[in-house]
C-alpha cells in the first residue's frame, strides 16, 4: 500500500521513518520512505516480507488472530489488581495526561528560561507578577514589588534606582534577558538580573 505525505525537511522525514519502524515489525514488513529530489510529495511504501511470521494479524478474520489477541491480553491482565489499585493507577495515568496537555505556568516558564536562578527567587517573582497583572502602579513600582521578597537585603530606594532603566526603556528596545550562572554574579548583578526577570514576568502576565 502507498501513502503520500509532504514533510518540510529531511529531519522530519527521518522522524517519520523512525516512528513507522517503531509501529511496524521490521521482521514482518518493510517500510520505505522515498523522497525525490524535486518538489513532488514523499511516497511511503509498506510491503509484507514473504515467508515471514507476521507479528500483527493484518486480517482480523484470520483464525490465528484470536490467539494473537489472547496473548496480548495475558501480558496486560489486570485481574491480579484490586479495585483500589486499578483506581489509583487510572488516577495517576489521567493526572499525567492532564500535566502533559496543561498550559505551562509562569513558574514553569521562568524555571525553563532561567535555570541557574534559585527556584525560590523565580517563584516569588512569578507570584507577585501575577498579583500585579492589572495594577495601576508605575512599572518601576511593580518591578520593585516583584523582587522585594526575593531581595530582602535591598532597600526599596536602591531597588528603585536599579529598576528605572528597565522601567523607562521602550518595550521594543528591551535587551533580551540572558540566562547567567547565578552563583558567579555579584550581589548587584543578581539584583539587576532579578529585576530583568521581573520585567519579563510582568510582560508575560500582561500580554
Amino acid at each position: 500500500m502507498a501513502h503520500e505525505a509532504s514533510p518540510s525537511n529531511s529531519l522530519e522525514l527521518q522522524i517519520q521513518q523512525a516512528f513507522a519502524d517503531a509501529l511496524l515489525d521490521s521482521e514482518a514488513v518493510t517500510v520505505q520512505w522515498n523522497q525525490p529530489d524535486n518538489a513532488d510529495p514523499v511516497t511511503v511504501e509498506v510491503a509484507e516480507i514473504p515467508d515471514s511470521a507476521i507479528a500483527y494479524p493484518w486480517n482480523p478474520a484470520d483464525p490465528e488472530s484470536e490467539s494473537f489477541f489472547n496473548r496480548i491480553e495475558q501480558k496486560f491482565s489486570i485481574d491480579a489488581l484490586s479495585e483500589s489499585e486499578i483506581g489509583d493507577r487510572a488516577d495517576a495515568f489521567f493526572s499525567h495526561l492532564d500535566s502533559l496537555f496543561a498550559a505551562p505556568t509562569l513558574e514553569t516558564s521562568l524555571a525553563q528560561k532561567f535555570a541557574s536562578v534559585p527556584q525560590t527567587v523565580l517563584n516569588a517573582i512569578a507570584r507577585h507578577a501575577q498579583k500585579l497583572a492589572n495594577s495601576s502602579a508605575t512599572l518601576a513600582d511593580q518591578l520593585v514589588q516583584c523582587v522585594q521578597e526575593a531581595l530582602p537585603q535591598w532597600a526599596e530606594e536602591d531597588l528603585q534606582v536599579l529598576a528605572r532603566p528597565l522601567a523607562y526603556s521602550m518595550r521594543g528596545e528591551e535587551q533580551p534577558v540572558k540566562s547567567t550562572d547565578w552563583a558567579k554574579l555579584s550581589e548587584t548583578e543578581q539584583a539587576r538580573l532579578t529585576l530583568a526577570i521581573a520585567r519579563y514576568a510582568l510582560n508575560e502576565v500582561q500580554d
